[in-house]
C-alpha cells in the first residue's frame, strides 16, 4: 500500500494542534542510517486507510514529498473519545534486515470442521496475531489457520500451522508452540444431548 506525507518543521503541541484543525496528522519516521523525521499526513486518508488490516502488517511505500521509502506502522494514538487519529509512528524497512512485527491470524473452514458441522462446538479463538520475524520481502498480510479437521475438545497449537517461507514465529518467555484454538460444546448444549439420549424411565 502506498500512501503521501509532507515533511513537517515545526514540533511541540501548540504547532500539533494547528495541524489537526487542518486536517491533518503528525506523525514521525524512524529507524535505520537516518535520523527521524517529523511529518504529516492526511487526516481522511490515514483513517480510512488504518480501517484495512494491510495498512497495520504490510510494508508500506510512504510518498514523501516525492521520495518513496519503506515503512512500517508501528504506532497509533486515537483521541479518548472522538475518531480522530491524533499521532503515528512509522519504522524505516531495510530489504536486507530481518523485522519482527505482528500479523493477523484467519481462522478458516471452522464451519466444515467435525467440531462444529457433527458436535456443535463453539471454536474460540485464544489468538488474533502472531509475533514474528522474516526479511522485508516474505512478510505475509496475515495467517491462515485451517479448522476443517478440528474435533470437538481438540486445540489448535502454533506446530499445526504451516509458517509461510521465511518466516518464524517469535517465542515469549519459552512459550514455543502457543495455542491459537479450541473447540468447546457450550454446557447447555452438552446437557440437551444428553437428556436427548437419556431413555424414559417405565
Amino acid at each position: 500500500m502506498k500512501f503521501n506525507a509532507s515533511t513537517r518543521s515545526l514540533q511541540g503541541s501548540s504547532a500539533s494542534r494547528r495541524l489537526r484543525h487542518a486536517g491533518r496528522v503528525p506523525a514521525v519516521v524512524y529507524g535505520g542510517t537516518e535520523q527521524p523525521l517529523s511529518i504529516d499526513v492526511d487526516h481522511n486518508d490515514i483513517y480510512h486507510a488504518l480501517r484495512k488490516e494491510e495498512f497495520h502488517s504490510s510494508v508500506l511505500d510512504m510518498d514523501v514529498d516525492g521520495k518513496v521509502q519503506q515503512v512500517l506502522l508501528r504506532d497509533v494514538q486515537w483521541h479518548a473519545y472522538k475518531k480522530q487519529v491524533m499521532h503515528l509512528d512509522f519504522q524505516r524497512v531495510d530489504a536486507k534486515q530481518a523485522l519482527h512485527t505482528k500479523v493477523p491470524l484467519h481462522f478458516v473452514n471452522a464451519e466444515v470442521s467435525p467440531a462444529v458441522k457433527l458436535g456443535s462446538a463453539i471454536v474460540s479463538h485464544i489468538a488474533t496475531e502472531l509475533e514474528i520475524s522474516c526479511l522485508p520481502a516474505n512478510l505475509p498480510q496475515f495467517i491462515e489457520v485451517d479448522l476443517s479437521n478440528l474435533e470437538v475438545g481438540q486445540s489448535v497449537h502454533l506446530a499445526d500451522v504451516k509458517l509461510p517461507k521465511g518466516v518464524t514465529h517469535i517465542a515469549h518467555g519459552g512459550e514455543t508452540n502457543p495455542l491459537l484454538a479450541t473447540a468447546v460444546v457450550p454446557a447447555g448444549a452438552a446437557d440437551a444431548a444428553e437428556g436427548e439420549g437419556e431413555t424414559p424411565a417405565a
